[in-house]
């Protein structure tokens, strides 16, 4: 289905520069030289940008922009597993009932799970969201070095070891019918963490497509999804920067249209420990921070199978990636490995742009 390219060492990251993408179907004629924008900074725990690239007025771009956040505001509190909220009973409630009862919770999060093992399946593990016991650790961990970076550390063999122990998708009980989920190990915890974020911003997406608000671009924390193509029909770019010189020129710049780009890398999170560095993806056999590349990036329609992906695909040999990718129709993907070079699969060489 598709072949192996080699390049020089490059970061994929999004550059919103006036154009990222292209879609289907928007009739409006332009008249402003930029988009209008908002920002929030409420949402899983990240920068939220909307993006209006069409002729709106500011009280609709106002309308549909806060429509936006309202759907990242609901999802983001559905999927919080540290914070309790007023008449929702959401990953934390389940979470904290661990092993004591199912918990009733609205059809939202119902399919959200069965969408998570749904990944799960199609990943074949990679893609876990019950990996939670094991990244407390490494999150605790993490938190105190941010306290007190002298005293930085990573989490313990054995306790990891332990950890694992409760981290089987099994014990994670779904009850369509009567809308309740249950985990059946006390020790078992949630972490959606890898796909909440994607999932959330296709939410939103799905929500301006309803609208027929095409030429918006949503960049939800690095996750972007664009609606639609600019009003005169042009795509958008991605601009890939190399992780090396970050302030530098982009090696390779790729038109997208109607397309989510999500990339997971090394880069992105991480604390440091006797002078290694400890990034934030952990590989679910090793338990330790996944090394195969420095930044893997997938580029498909749907957010939230962009956000799995990128995380599943990160914690495997490239061989397995491709694999799993086989299996997906409409997903283009570029590995970068940690050497300088990377790979990508076919269509991303058509995409590429001077």
């Amino acid at each position: 289905m598709k072949k192996i390219v080699r390049i020089s060492r490059v970061l994929c990251q999004i550059l919103l520069v006036g154009a990222l993408l292209i879609a289907y179907g928007c009739q409006k004629e332009v008249n402003r030289d930029k988009p209008i924008g908002k920002v929030s900074y409420n949402y899983f725990d990240t920068v939220s940008y909307v993006y209006d690239y069409t002729n709106d007025t500011e009280k609709e771009f106002e309308q549909f922009s806060n429509g936006v956040f309202d759907v990242l505001c609901y999802y983001h509190q559905l999927f919080d597993i540290y914070n309790d909220y007023s008449g929702i009973n959401n990953l934390k409630t389940i979470n904290d009932n661990a092993g004591i009862k199912p918990v009733e919770v609205d059809k939202d999060l119902i399919d959200f799970l069965v969408y998570c093992k749904q990944m799960y399946t199609l990943t074949s593990g990679k893609m876990n969201i019950m990996l939670g016991s094991v990244l407390r650790l490494w999150h605790n961990c993490r938190s105190e070095a941010a306290i007190d970076p002298a005293n930085s550390k990573i989490p313990a063999e054995n306790e990891l070891l332990e950890a694992n122990k409760h981290t089987s998708i099994d014990n994670l009980i779904i009850d369509e019918e009567n809308r309740t989920v249950y985990i059946s190990d006390k020790d078992s915890s949630i972490d959606v963490g890898a796909v909440g974020k994607g999932y959330a911003t296709e939410k939103a997406a799905q929500y301006l497509i309803e609208n027929e608000k095409y030429g918006y671009v949503l960049n939800i924390g690095g996750n972007i999804r664009t609606i639609g193509t600019k009003p005169n029909g042009d795509s958008w770019v991605t601009g890939i920067k190399n992780p090396n010189d970050p302030d530098g020129d982009f090696p390779i710049k790729i038109s997208i249209s109607n397309t989510s780009c999500v990339t997971s890398g090394v880069y992105e999170r991480y604390y440091t420990v006797n002078g290694i560095r400890y990034h934030h993806i952990i590989d679910s056999d090793t338990l330790f921070p996944a090394e195969y590349f420095a930044s893997l990036t997938i580029l498909t329609s749907d957010s939230g199978l962009a956000d799995s992906l990128s995380t599943a695909l990160f914690c495997c040999d490239e061989q397995t990636g491709r694999e799993i990718l086989s299996k997906i129709d409409g997903v283009e993907a570029i590995w970068i490995y940690s050497d300088g070079k990377i790979s990508y699969t076919e269509n991303v060489e058509k995409l590429t742009v001077d």
